[in-house]
């Protein structure tokens, strides 16, 4: 029989659901549905993140608002600074229910494990239905990823993009990879050229809205990390697209060989910059893949390009979301490697004679951002080197980046980039000394530290580091057959070089002030 309930459905959208295809709305029409969205003190603050990923989910999500408005639904939208705002997404959808008196709750599945723990006890709290639907924006379901995981004894990134090459058909000829080969690394490690010259990535002036957001986190958030003055990040679908099309016109072709490189003082490159607008989910992660496949097709783009574009997405970022679910809670308390010490001070305020990290630090600051390799190579490598506590690392990272939600932070920085997880993730930490930093950018050229000097006063602290690492890692990583070369060349040294290695690590390491908690979270 069919359902005759005159009142509405309540449909929350969160701050990272920015779609308008959403799995809550599909099906509903704009007579029967009251969509709430909210800004919450819990959501702003259970990691005091930086000032520009505030103001870009605000921002975002008050443009998504009045373009829900003006295409005729009800939007019930409570700002952070309503004076009976619950600060909590469960209590301001108390409050929604009983301004609407609404017959259900239809709301997706949340990103992150603590907010989805809070709506699954909405059904014990609210006296109605309450449908909990599956995120289809992502290719790949948190159940099919199970599936896919409950049988291997590894789960490796490179088999799971196999299969969804073959799943979504892209740069497939029939069976094969197109181009004879699935992925196309050896061609995209280019160090950096001196005539390098990328283009500037679009940035979009702030409006009224934005403004409002910026005032807004200058007034409630204006002790947290940032600046806001370089805030040009899109915040609506039109201006994403906008970004995308300039990122496919003039920075794909280059982007493939380039995509590793780093130089002081340029922060883009040739790197897409949509990452937050995927995010958000105010762009379509198999468009974009779709629109690269035929750049390629169409002789736009070359193949290397291409396929690392796509396997950024439909491979890696796919794969981090599974992984995360499969492995929370365990991952966000992993530690492996038993690593204690405390987030450096020089993290947050870029104080330190490492040209290196100081520049990735500027980006951080001043964008909310920095490139892969920058995140991985320069500061979790340092982190990871330097045995710093996961957790601290973790809400770094979950603090500075505008694109980071804790499904694609923590597998980045749990797994990946500190091995917290003994290598369910990655096959091998990914340590490396100062010549990996020195190949894949211009940082050491200038620097106070010499890269070419091994230990003792003025050597690159990534040099005695990463073999302190190694030495005393090595009953955990010795029999790994990805490492096992690396203990062969520590033991030829002999004792007393290892000793100076040993010696300049810790006396480096003596050096640094850890930073005040205060900073990632207020507890």
């Amino acid at each position: 029989m069919a359902d005759t309930d005159p009142r509405p459905v309540l449909a929350p959208i969160l701050g990272d659901q920015l779609t308008r295809t959403l799995a809550s709305l599909r099906g509903r029409t704009k007579d029967d549905t009251v969509i709430l969205m909210m800004e919450v003190w819990d959501e702003a603050t259970y990691v005091r993140h930086h000032k520009q990923k505030i103001v870009l989910i605000f921002s975002a999500m008050r443009h998504f608002a009045a373009e829900l408005r003006d295409a005729g639904w009800t939007v019930d939208y409570v700002r952070l600074t309503d004076a009976d705002n619950s600060g909590s997404f469960t209590g301001e959808v108390a409050r929604a229910m009983e301004r609407h008196d609404c017959s259900a709750i239809h709301v997706v599945e949340a990103g992150e494990w603590r907010v989805q723990q809070q709506i699954e006890e909405w059904a014990g709290r609210f006296d109605c239905a309450v449908e909990i639907l599956e995120d289809d924006r992502f290719l790949c379901s948190i159940g099919n990823f199970r599936e896919w995981a409950e049988d291997r004894d590894t789960l490796r990134m490179e088999n799971f993009y196999r299969e969804m090459r073959r799943k979504t058909g892209l740069l497939m000829d029939g069976g094969k990879p197109v181009g004879d080969a699935w992925n196309f690394d050896h061609d995209n490690r280019e160090s950096p050229r001196d005539d390098m010259d990328p283009p500037e990535r679009p940035k979009f002036e702030p409006d009224e809205i934005t403004r409002d957001c910026i005032e807004l986190v200058e007034d409630k958030f204006g002790d947290h990390f940032g600046s806001l003055e370089n805030f040009r990040w899109p915040v609506t679908r039109d201006q994403a697209e906008k970004a995308a099309d300039a990122f496919f016109a003039v920075r794909l072709t280059k982007f493939g060989p380039y995509q590793d490189a780093m130089v002081h003082g340029q922060d883009d490159l040739y790197h897409s910059m949509l990452s937050t607008s995927l995010n958000l989910g105010l762009l379509d992660p198999l468009e974009l893949c779709e629109r690269a496949a035929k750049a390629y097709a169409d002789g736009e783009a070359p193949i290397n390009s291409v396929e690392g574009f796509i396997r950024q997405i439909i491979g890696w970022r796919e794969y981090v979301r599974g992984f995360y679910w499969y492995h929370m809670p365990h991952l966000e308390r992993a530690n492996a490697l038993n690593a204690q010490r405390g987030l450096p001070e020089f993290y947050w305020t870029g104080e330190t004679d490492m040209r290196c990290m100081a520049d990735c630090v500027r980006s951080t600051r001043d964008n909310a951002h920095a490139h892969h390799i920058q995140r991985l190579m320069v500061l979790g490598n340092f982190a990871l080197l330097a045995g710093v506590n996961p957790r601290e690392v973790q809400d770094w990272y979950l603090v500075v980046y505008a694109d980071a939600y804790e499904w694609v932070e923590l597998p980045n920085v749990a797994a990946m980039i500190l091995y917290a997880d003994g290598g369910k993730l990655a096959s091998k930490p990914y340590a490396a000394s100062g010549n990996y930093i020195n190949k894949m950018s211009d940082y050491c050229r200038k620097c106070t530290y010499s890269v070419s000097k091994k230990t003792g006063e003025g050597a690159c602290p990534f040099n005695a580091l990463y073999w302190h690492f190694m030495d005393r890692h090595r009953e955990r990583l010795e029999n790994n057959n990805r490492v096992a070369r690396v203990y062969q060349n520590w033991d030829r040294m002999g004792e007393e070089r290892q000793a100076e290695y040993l010696e300049s690590a810790e006396a480096f390491l003596d050096t640094l002030t850890p930073a005040d908690r205060g900073w990632a979270r207020s507890e």
